[in-house]
């Protein structure tokens, strides 16, 4: 099985349109094969950007591994704040850049692994990230792009339970302030700052 965050060159593209609704806003995104939650907008990400959407977004905002784009395109049409969006998956930057332009937003779209292709910083830091590069560069991930938070910066995450979510709030607490943000169907929306 191809993993969304490997660049699998012989998958097959098949591009089909979703819908997604989100507080009487109205978006289509392309998605393929090969990109995280290809179908719809799954439940964790949908919950997110409803929390995100709730808080007073501005200045720079990052969507850290953001596939085919609805977390960044979202944000960048409802709360008109400037958005990055990075992913080391080649066929979701390809999908986001069409996306932005099917939604009308101006968004900067970047491949890059990680951080390695970003040089600036985020007032808000906002991903469902790639929970299965497992632990390790999964925490690696995080505190890299807690480095990249401007003063009183915020990373706003989504991670199930059965993922791990209570284990990665107790490992994150000794080195950021950490809250929970919403709970809903397993699924914990966390925030994390810089002490």
């Amino acid at each position: 099985m191809s993993h969304y965050f490997l660049n699998d060159e012989n998958l097959k593209s098949e591009i089909r349109e979703i819908t997604v609704n989100i507080f009487d806003n109205k978006f289509i995104f392309n998605t393929d094969n090969g990109v995280f939650s290809k179908n719809k907008l799954d439940y964790g990400t949908n919950l997110l950007i409803k929390n995100v959407l709730n808080l007073p977004l501005y200045g720079e905002v990052l969507d850290l591994g953001c596939g085919y784009g609805p977390i960044g395109i979202i944000l960048k049409k409802i709360k008109n704040v400037n958005v990055t969006m990075i992913d080391v998956n080649k066929r979701g930057i390809h999908l986001t850049k069409m996306n932005a332009k099917k939604n009308n937003v101006d968004v900067t779209v970047i491949d890059s692994l990680g951080f390695n292709n970003v040089n600036k910083s985020f007032d808000f830091i906002i991903s469902n990230p790639p929970i299965r590069i497992g632990k390790d560069n999964l925490y690696n991930l995080i505190n890299d792009g807690m480095s990249h938070l401007k003063n009183d910066g915020s990373m706003i995450i989504v991670i199930r339970k059965e993922h791990g979510a209570l284990s990665f709030i107790k490992d994150m607490s000794v080195y950021y302030d950490v809250k929970t943000l919403d709970k809903d169907k397993g699924f914990l929306i966390i925030s994390l700052k810089n002490n």
